[in-house]
């Protein structure tokens, strides 16, 4: 028993909670703290994720980098299927203990209002470490990304944060996962802004810098294996430039629309093959295995290998590598590896970019383009037509070469990317694997309350219903003048069978006996109470009723109630102006 004056540990916690929940509430300064907090934890976690994975690299490989190997010997191409009979392993458990899909930043910001598992996030991060590990060609941003916002999210679930701030904070802790892990803060809190937030709001700026710059500073102080890119010195630049490199930005856009599927087909190659999910991760390793016997710079996401190219000239094996680069991670993730694209986008599209320039010369001689500031155009525009973001792509080109005249053409390739593939896929990557487990998600912004306001929620389940077999003299004696707007009809087994308004029933010199089922209007349309506002509204729109019935399900059509059409319109334009309030940053 607690003595006289001591304080229970739960009720300090919760008197915490509600302190800062009404601090965050009243000053925007609250949230500043907070976003402090998930940058130093995403720092810390960046710090743990980037060591082990450097760890098995040293174990395995003999060396930290194994991308930047000139040769790997033929008994350690074995080691990507190794990992890949682990990752099955980890896959048979995951389906028997948490055979749910596990929620990434952007469909927690879309869909839930920022919610995830720490749990599930702490599982994934650790599967993309073991992935990238043991050689698989994935990137580890998913797992610092997935850390950060995992990490936010739980603060913010603790706290009972508002669904805006939940948002925001869970931008903050992807914003200082990158940061962290790329040196560049400016590029990590625009990561946060265009693809886990979805939209640059003044009131999110300073907590989402501030995440960026904390778990930048805690990273570095902390020794992590960051990949900061190095870019050796380059020409001068004049506005001329900028035509060629808009070029290179389209080319750019379909190639990535190329890896994309790619990845589609090899993982439905990989489902049709009939193999069990769990020996898949260890085949599509042996394959990595392979294409590493031709070049190592196929392994893991491709940090040295592009340290190694950037500054190289155009060769014949640039080609080489590019391909066998594209084929490895569409292997790895097609199979079943956990990672991601963003660090292999980079690598792939500076291969890209010195091919476009070798391309040019041979074609269009004494052009004179670049082929270092064509591997970094090549580099930003690949990743923004895979992963999204071109001004997260266009900061990065900044602070790796401190040159604005680069990154202005960088920007400029990367919008002509962007365009063509919005208006010819229009995924990301990311959204591009939820659409495929059909979910209807473009991009981070907040559409999880027009899912959450559905019919059930607005319609009224006090329905005045009467038999479509009675005829008019009973009808008017159920139903005086008065007494009802709108009755539903039902047959003689409670299914649906349309509307009528009572004014109609005393309308001209109908005879006695009518039949109330020949006055029925709307009898095929309905409305079901999963539907969301947005299909109700649009049910309404179609039919161009003011009332529709809601049933329970298409198949036995029992009346549950009944919705107005000013009733949905009016609920949707107040959730539309609180979702405006919520970007602006309006409390």
């Amino acid at each position: 028993m607690a003595a006289p004056g001591d304080v229970n540990p739960p009720d300090a916690a919760r008197g915490l909670a509600a302190r800062l929940r009404a601090l965050v509430r009243a000053r925007e300064v609250g949230l500043v703290g907070l976003a402090v907090v998930v940058g130093v934890l995403a720092g810390i976690g960046v710090t743990a994720i980037s060591r082990g994975a450097e760890l098995l690299h040293h174990l395995l490989y003999g060396a930290p980098r194994i991308s930047s190997l000139p040769a790997v010997p033929t008994h350690l191409l074995l080691w990507p299927a190794v990992g890949g009979l682990i990752m099955g392993g980890v896959i048979l458990a995951l389906k028997r203990w948490r055979p749910h899909s596990i929620v990434d930043p952007i469909e927690a910001n879309a869909l839930h209002g920022g919610r995830m598992s720490l749990t599930d996030s702490v599982i994934l991060s650790a599967q993309t470490m073991l992935a990238n590990g043991f050689g698989a060609s994935v990137g580890m941003e998913a797992g610092y990304t997935q850390t950060g916002s995992g990490i936010a999210s739980k603060l913010g679930q603790w706290l009972r944060l508002r669904r805006m701030d939940m948002r925001v904070l869970v931008g903050c802790g992807a914003a200082g996962g990158i940061a962290a892990a790329f040196q560049a803060p400016l590029t990590g809190a625009f990561y946060g802004f265009e693809l886990i937030i979805g939209v640059y709001a003044i009131p999110a700026a300073a907590p989402v810098m501030a995440s960026a710059l904390v778990a930048y500073l805690t990273a570095s102080q902390l020794g992590a294996i960051s990949t900061p890119i190095t870019v050796p010195p380059t020409g001068a630049l004049d506005p001329s430039s900028y035509l060629p490199f808009l070029l290179l930005g389209l080319i750019a856009g379909v190639v990535s629309i190329g890896i994309m599927r790619l990845v589609t087909l090899v993982e439905q190659g990989f489902v049709k093959s009939g193999l069990p999910a769990w020996l898949r991760p260890a085949v599509g390793g042996l394959g990595v295995g392979v294409l590493a016997y031709f070049s190592p710079q196929v392994l893991s996401s491709g940090e040295g290998a592009l340290h190694i190219n950037i500054g190289t000239g155009v060769t014949s094996v640039v080609l080489l590598v590019l391909v066998l680069k594209v084929c490895a991670s569409a292997l790895s993730l097609g199979s079943g590896f956990r990672g991601g694209l963003f660090f292999s986008s980079l690598f792939m599209g500076s291969m890209l970019g010195k091919l476009y320039a070798g391309g040019v010369e041979w074609l269009v001689p004494g052009l004179g383009l670049d082929p270092v500031i064509a591997a970094v155009v090549g580099m930003g525009a690949l990743a923004v037509g895979v992963v999204g973001g071109p001004f997260t792509m266009t900061f990065l080109t900044l602070e790796i070469t401190g040159d604005l005249h680069i990154a202005g053409i960088v920007l400029t390739a990367s919008i002509a990317c962007s365009l063509l593939v919005r208006e010819t896929f229009g995924y990301s990557f990311s959204t591009w694997r939820m659409h495929l487990r059909g979910e209807t998600i473009r991009s981070a912004l907040d559409i999880g309350w027009l899912r959450a306001l559905t019919v059930e929620r607005m319609m009224r389940p006090d329905v005045a219903v009467f038999g479509a077999d009675a005829d008019l003299i009973a009808f008017r004696a159920a139903f005086p003048l008065g007494a009802a707007k709108t009755v539903v009809l039902h047959d003689a087994e409670g299914r649906y069978a349309g509307l009528v308004t009572v004014a109609e029933a005393y309308y001209g010199d109908l005879p006695p006996e009518t039949r109330m089922g020949t006055l029925a209007h709307l009898t095929g349309e309905v409305l079901l109470p999963d539907m969301n506002v947005k299909e109700a509204a649009a049910a309404f729109h179609r039919t161009q009723s003011e009332t529709l019935a809601v049933v329970d399900n298409p198949v036995s059509r029992h009346v549950v109630g009944l919705l107005g059409e000013a009733f949905v319109l009016r609920r949707y334009a107040e959730e539309l102006d609180k979702a405006r309030r919520d970007v602006a940053g309006d409390r």
